[in-house]
């Protein structure tokens, strides 16, 4: 196997194989949204995406693992020291993925929301009468959902159905990680005066040891509501890529591709709202990142 083969291309990311036991994760500038990658691009946002993923995986190493080796251009392989992948480019383990997507939910919002809306139930599971829309829930809430294949959605499923994909032990496990990373995070994000609704979790095994792979509580994968703006009973202002949905919305788009474009000011208004997340989070300037 050659150095940097490329091996996998998603909405956002490029992978790449370095050795057996490696593998070189890039994060681009391009952003989707309904599962659609526009034309456009965010300037800074795979930095973003890489940035908020290192400083999560170290203050949260006493809570899980990562497979997170480096974001040190000087650890990469001289073919991966490439200019244009300063900050947005990771050395990770390689790890066998868990085919499920570990979702955590501590607010109810999204399509979490629109099932209570249709039918008093998350996940199939029915909830008290009265819930408002951001209301936030008793206790977080693991609702796991199928990996979804290329043009698919993710399907939600069962605890039961989790531990038919995965097993009994390695479902346990994905749930007690999953929840826990979120009350920590949670926890240091409202010291912040940032909420975070829900998240989602990739999980997977390193030497036998059950890790977080892929990103990291990023506002790819997560909603981050700043906390002064947030009322229960509307729809709370989100840290990421809603400027690009509210935009498109207005066009009347239907949701499927070709995307329309996006303009300099709505791209500039969700380039803003990602660093505006890790800053508030973090405590750090963006511009200290690597290649600021």
């Amino acid at each position: 196997m050659s150095a940097l083969e490329l091996i996998h291309t998603g909405k956002v990311r490029e992978m790449y194989a370095v050795d057996d036991d490696h593998l070189l994760m890039v994060a681009s500038d391009r952003i989707s949204a309904f599962d659609v990658v526009f034309d456009e691009r965010v300037p800074d946002k795979g930095r973003v995406l890489s940035a908020m993923t290192v400083w999560w995986a170290e203050y949260l190493a006493g809570v899980a693992p990562t497979h997170l080796v480096s974001a040190d251009p000087a650890d990469f392989p001289a073919e991966a020291r490439r200019d244009d992948w300063v900050g947005r480019a990771l050395l990770v383990r390689r790890a066998e993925m868990l085919d499920l997507e570990c979702i955590v939910r501590g607010y109810i919002t999204g399509s979490a929301w629109s099932e209570y809306q249709a039918s008093g139930t998350m996940h199939g599971t029915p909830l008290p009468t009265g819930l408002l829309e951001a209301q936030q829930l008793p206790e977080p809430v693991f609702t796991p959902s199928t990996k979804a294949t290329d043009g698919d959605h993710d399907i939600n499923i069962s605890d039961e159905e989790a531990i038919d994909l995965v097993g009994t032990e390695m479902a346990a496990e994905a749930k007690k990680i999953s929840v826990e990373t979120y009350r920590r995070a949670a926890e240091h994000a409202a010291s912040r005066g940032v909420i975070i609704a829900d998240t989602k979790f990739e999980l997977g095994i390193v030497d036998g040891q059950m890790v977080i792979a892929d990103e990291l509580l990023t506002p790819d994968s997560s909603r981050f509501w700043p906390a002064e703006t947030w009322r229960p009973g509307s729809t709370p202002v989100s840290l990421d890529k809603q400027p690009v949905r509210d935009a498109t919305a207005a066009t009347g788009w239907d949701k499927s591709p070709p995307a329309p474009p996006l303009d300099e000011a709505t791209v500039s208004a969700t380039r803003d709202r990602y660093v505006t997340a890790y800053e508030r989070i973090t405590g750090q300037s963006f511009d200290d990142w690597i290649g600021g």
